[in-house]
């Protein structure tokens, strides 16, 4: 084994981790001479690094927000560059002489020692844009003058795709052009989502592969696994690569599966399978998917670990957007799960209800609770509205009422009546002339509700032209009463 040179991965979760120790167990099958590092970041569990303590010879956590870090701090201004910068720290790892960086989601099929061989930045060109290569697999020299190179250039410039590969396709510019060399062959880095484009060269190039990449949502760990036969369920879209995901769930039985534990957990949601480098936030720990699986078993018949493990996966796949619209996750399915489900919470509401009603008639809960309460309202309606109690407020009640409602119209005197006088209007009309007028004209109060119409008097408009100020429409002006005198007279 040669020390100056390593194979060199990244984890920033325990569901990534999966993938880092099946790559890991990959190149030891492939029998590589070179040592393996990964970097690991604060949301690895210790359960989780003692697994990958047993596999990889470096085991180095790293932290970008590292405020002892003189060339961190620079990124403090630009913390959306969190989780590039992440995967640059492999050019941190000096006590190597030349590495070659794989992504933890990659698959090793065959030796590639010859890689090292090559210089930095050798790299395999990406299958969606050919004059860029692909971050997945490059090979390149540690050294804190070109981390403190890309780390300045990144603070400048940023990223084009926000990710690390479109970062160094920018400070490595020259890749498309400069040197041929350092244009891995496309073995070295397949896509296993392989588009209708090349979809025949992978058929017939399959058994050269050397290094198959699950980029993009197809994740292995998130495909269907039926734990009694062993075998990985694939959809239609991802059949031509079926035997070489199979190989990866091959390799997962035989060499993780059994280091597992219930302490590999996640910190926030239950979703742990994020893009790699997003941390969650909260403090929470919950079981993520490497807790799941570790509950297996293996080539036994179906258990409740087994069907638990298959409800956290299909979680997770319709997270990341892994949906089988044709198999478990059909309409037909989904509509029958909605429907037992409801029946079920419907059954269990009724066991609730008659216990409830068994135990304590009080409870609102029972129907025969609720069918007094129905009976009562109807029985013994409300409280008056709360008009009728304002009216009672102002002094008008029972044949008061009346006189409440004329007492707008005729003078303000008898709003300072006892709330049960029985005066007549004709009482109004026999008060001083005088004392009408040393009183103000009331200001209209707003009418709370219709009033009954008042018995016919003269007409307003006449009799107010004639009222001394205070005078109300019910009562008659001084000449009037004069004039009337002489005649009788």
């Amino acid at each position: 084994m040669r020390e100056e040179f390593a194979w060199v991965t990244l984890t920033t979760n325990d569901t990534y981790s999966l993938g880092a120790l099946v790559l890991a167990h990959s190149l030891k099958r492939a029998k590589t001479a070179h040592q393996l590092a990964v970097l690991v970041t604060p949301n690895v569990s210790q359960a989780m690094r003692d697994r990958l303590t047993e596999v990889y010879n470096v085991v180095q956590e790293v932290n970008v927000l590292d405020s002892q870090d003189a060339a961190n701090l620079a990124l403090l201004s630009r913390p959306e560059l969190g989780v590039t910068f992440t995967k640059l720290h492999c050019w941190r790892l000096v006590q190597f002489e030349k590495c070659v960086f794989l992504d933890a989601d990659t698959l090793v099929l065959q030796n590639c020692d010859e890689l090292f061989e090559r210089e930095e930045l050798s790299a395999a060109p990406d299958v969606s844009w050919p004059d860029c290569f692909n971050s997945g697999v490059f090979v390149f020299k540690p050294s804190v003058y070109t981390f403190a190179q890309i780390t300045e250039f990144a603070v400048k410039n940023g990223s084009f795709d926000g990710g690390d590969q479109g970062l160094l396709n920018q400070f490595f510019a020259d890749w498309s052009t400069a040197d041929i060399k350092k244009h891995l062959p496309f073995v070295y880095n397949v896509t296993a989502y392989a588009s209708y484009c090349y979809l025949p060269a992978f058929k017939q190039f399959r058994d050269k592969i050397k290094i198959l990449h699950f980029a993009g949502k197809l994740k292995p760990w998130l495909i269907q696994f039926n734990s009694e036969t062993k075998v990985a369920s694939v959809s239609s879209e991802y059949a031509h690569a079926q035997d070489l995901i199979q190989l990866w769930w091959n390799i997962f039985c035989e060499n993780v599966i059994q280091s597992l534990s219930t302490e590999m957990q996640t910190p926030g949601n239950v979703a742990s399978d994020r893009p790699e480098g997003e941390v969650a936030h909260g403090s929470t720990l919950e079981a993520g998917l490497a807790g799941a699986l570790s509950q297996l078993r293996i080539g036994q018949q179906r258990t409740p670990e087994q069907e638990a493990y298959e409800n956290q996966m299909r979680r997770q796949c319709w997270e990341s957007g892994q949906i089988d619209y044709s198999g478990a996750d059909s309409f037909e399915n989904i509509w029958k799960k909605i429907s037992q489900t409801l029946e079920r919470k419907t059954e269990k509401e009724s066991e609730e209800t008659d216990n409830d009603s068994d135990s304590d008639p009080a409870n609102p809960l029972s129907t025969v609770q609720l069918l007094n309460e129905a009976a009562s309202m109807l029985l013994h309606p409300p409280e008056k509205s709360s008009t009728s109690k304002a009216m009672k407020a102002n002094g008008s009640t029972g044949n008061g009422s009346q006189l409440g409602d004329q007492s707008h119209l005729t003078s303000p005197a008898t709003n300072k009546q006892p709330a049960n006088a029985t005066a007549s209007s004709t009482a109004s009309l026999k008060q001083s002339p005088q004392k009408r007028q040393e009183r103000p004209h009331p200001q209209p109060e707003p009418e709370l509700e219709p009033r009954p119409q008042p018995q016919p008097q003269p007409q307003a408009t006449q009799q107010h032209i004639r009222m001394q100020p205070g005078g109300g429409n019910g009562s008659v002006s001084k000449s009037g009463k004069q004039r009337s005198a002489r005649k009788f007279k």
